[in-house]
């Protein structure tokens, strides 16, 4: 009997001991002009987004900490689509509404308005509060916000965040765009081993535009960040997924994912009109933090025209395929192509499996996707 209870104790302390936190990353958020004439109120010349996120909202906010690429600036009118983004303000808003805690910055549009649209990017995101990373006003801001720290939990992450250029723009001196430099690259990483942290994690915008596998470039990179001890490496850019990577072995415990394609933007070729969510749970007990699972979960940016507006909507693709009625048969037919199509090049993925996610019934029950009306899946 004193055996039993003192293993029920052991199991309790262990228990207490080990916590566990579910990180989310997601792709490109992108502006194009159709997507801020869609959230333009045309009474009042505002522009509301919060309606493109309402549907993944859910599945957002079942993570603890959820981080996205913000592929545009917030530079103020004239608000422009392709090639120079410049999207409105409350694109931030809906994002922060939706569940997303950060933001990473750097890419190759983070300069497209040039030295004042970054800097103004910089600090609207700063007044909303915010946390980002990527790209700085000056030295100074680059100091403070790189890396990106985030405490949560139990748990202090530092989030490295890098981009491959900015489409041949110059970054205009004192501002500092985070560029694949593994000399930096090495010295940021040492400086975040440096501040307590479990672990660091590593955000890159590489590889080839719509290629759906991974190029030299991003594989040779995987390999320098791996050896310099880098367990989580997420990456964006090509705007479509690429395979994701779990290593996970008695000498090795690390992720890569190549690319989470577009989180929401109009590219509708496909497969550019879908993406996907990487869920990476973290386990930390004594002095050890490790990845204890990895999974996905495929999106889809569904464009119904309402009122004679196009409007955009980021789906869970999986479920809402299933809507009991799509009044636009097109559309269910590719968001069923998508899925598939998605499904393929994660064949490629090692220990990485589509997330077994259940929503509770009343989160679907009603909901109405345009003229949608959603019913839940049978299996839940």
């Amino acid at each position: 009997m004193r055996f039993i209870v003192i293993l029920i104790i052991c199991f309790s302390i262990s228990a207490q001991a080990q916590q566990k936190i579910q990180l989310l990353f997601m792709g490109d958020v992108m502006g194009h002009d159709t997507q801020i004439n869609s959230a333009r109120i045309d009474s009042t010349g505002e522009y509301d987004y919060y309606s493109v996120f309402k549907y993944i909202k859910d599945d957002i906010k079942t993570a603890d900490i959820a981080i996205a690429n913000l592929e545009v600036t917030l530079a103020g009118p004239p608000h422009k689509g392709y090639p120079q983004f410049s999207s409105p303000d409350t694109l931030a808003d809906a994002l922060v509404d939706a569940g997303i805690d950060a933001l990473v910055m750097a890419n190759n549009h983070c300069v497209d308005r040039r030295r004042q649209g970054l800097e103004r990017t910089v600090k609207i995101l700063d007044e909303k509060g915010i946390p980002r990373t990527g790209v700085f006003k000056d030295s100074l801001d680059r100091a403070k916000h790189n890396p990106l720290l985030i405490e949560k939990d139990g748990f202090r992450l530092a989030i490295l965040n890098y981009t491959y250029g900015t489409n041949g723009i110059r970054v205009t001196p004192p501002n500092i765009v985070n560029t694949l430099d593994t000399a930096v690259m090495s010295k940021d990483i040492a400086l975040a081993n440096s501040m307590q942290v479990d672990k660091v994690i590593v955000f890159l915008h590489w590889g080839w535009e719509y290629n759906l596998s991974p190029n030299p470039d991003q594989k040779k990179m995987t390999q320098f960040l791996w050896s310099k001890g880098i367990d989580v490496v997420i990456g964006s850019h090509p705007h479509v997924v690429q395979p994701m990577k779990w290593i996970n072995n008695e000498k090795q415990n690390q992720l890569v994912v190549y690319s989470l394609g577009n989180f929401v933007s109009n590219q509708r070729p496909a497969p550019r009109d879908g993406g996907a969510m990487a869920m990476v749970e973290l386990t930390k007990e004594a002095d050890s933090t490790y990845i204890s699972n990895a999974e996905y979960q495929l999106t889809w940016v569904y464009t119904p025209i309402e009122n004679g507006k196009k409007r955009f909507y980021v789906l869970p693709a999986d479920r809402y395929k299933n809507a009991a009625h799509w009044p636009d048969a097109s559309a269910r037919k590719r968001i069923t192509e998508y899925v598939s199509e998605a499904g393929d090049v994660f064949k490629n993925n090692i220990n990485v499996k589509k997330r077994d996610f259940k929503i509770p019934l009343f989160a679907l029950k009603g909901k109405e996707v345009g003229m949608i009306t959603i019913e839940a899946p049978k299996k839940i």
